[in-house]
């Protein structure tokens, strides 16, 4: 099998980076010939509808972060780090009949803006340096770097800067056009994710079923994973003893028992999912009904996060320890 980029892929990359962008940008000079509101860059204007809303809460969670350390997770842990999806699906339904609720009644725009009505500025500038810091930083330039990094992996591994440079150009412009730009772009980005998820899992378990000559379809090859790896589909990890294996302290470490599930998640969950702007404002300029309908449906499709990016990674430890 040929791991490395062909014509037809780069032709693929460039026409949808052109499609994408271009509509970014035409978005954008549409906006600088009317006076510029920061509502209409915010909330699409209240265009969004609850497919989009929901599509792009998914596509601006699920990336390369997923896809690529999740599946690890999966490959050393298993199925139990699904927990911080299946249980992000109850925190948006959370969000969805208490948070934005508040939101919409209040005409919030940004999260910052809720401090500042409910506390002081102070609290909403520490929240807005706090939040830009930890994107800029934190969440943006390691969905970069990780998305570089597995691109030059299938194009030859010599163009990382390069194309670390091009996927920052390609988020300048479609940032230009604001959310409505963003969710709408989302919409393909998530149908391409979880196509890809899908077929990548099928392939990942039709390998395993051949190799270990159970059969040729996907159904076998998951009760192989079972068989041979019944311990990565364990929800929660044991607690380790004075004698435990160090490999078995790891993942205690990683993902610490039943507290995790009645502690640590929520916490996560509901700060992502509820408090964070660049999630939120996918729903805020809908009115109450879109938004809520928006929010449950991408809570449905968080659901399939784990067929998506543990299954592949557990079917890589099976493969891997079979040699």
């Amino acid at each position: 099998m040929n791991s490395n980029l062909a014509f037809t892929d780069y032709v693929v990359f460039i026409v949808y980076f052109i499609i994408v962008a271009g509509y970014g940008y035409s978005i954008y000079q549409k906006r600088k010939k009317n006076e510029h509101d920061a509502k209409a860059f915010f909330l699409a204007e209240g265009t969004l509808t609850w497919w989009a809303i929901g599509a792009s809460l998914i596509a601006s969670n699920i990336s390369a972060e997923q896809f690529i350390g999740m599946s690890g997770e999966g490959f050393f842990l298993g199925i139990a780090v699904a927990a911080y999806e299946w249980l992000a699906a109850i925190a948006l339904i959370i969000v969805a009949v208490w948070f934005i609720p508040v939101y919409i009644k209040n005409k919030i725009y940004t999260m910052p803006q809720f401090l500042k009505d409910r506390y002081n500025d102070s609290v909403a500038l520490i929240m807005a340096i706090f939040w830009l810091f930890l994107y800029v930083f934190v969440n943006l330039t390691s969905i970069l770097y990780l998305g570089a990094v597995a691109i030059n992996g299938i194009a030859g591994g010599h163009y990382l800067h390069i194309i670390m440079v091009g996927l920052a150009v390609f988020a300048l412009f479609i940032s230009l056009g604001g959310m409505k730009v963003v969710a709408y772009t989302d919409v393909i980005q998530v149908a391409v994710l979880i196509f890809g998820g899908l077929v990548t899992s099928y392939i990942a378990l039709s390998v395993v079923s051949e190799k270990f000559g159970v059969g040729s379809g996907a159904i076998a090859g998951f009760k192989e994973l079972i068989h041979q790896a019944p311990e990565h589909f364990k929800m929660i990890i044991p607690r380790p003893s004075a004698t435990s294996a160090q490999n078995d302290i790891d993942k205690y470490i990683t993902f610490p028992g039943l507290l995790s599930y009645l502690a640590g998640i929520w916490i996560i969950n509901l700060n992502y999912w509820g408090c964070n702007q660049y999630i939120t404002q996918r729903a805020l300029g809908a009115d109450l009904q879109t938004a809520r309908t928006g929010i449950l449906f991408a809570g449905l499709l968080k659901l399939m996060m784990p067929l998506i990016v543990m299954l592949p990674g557990i079917a890589a430890f099976v493969l891997y320890k079979g040699g």
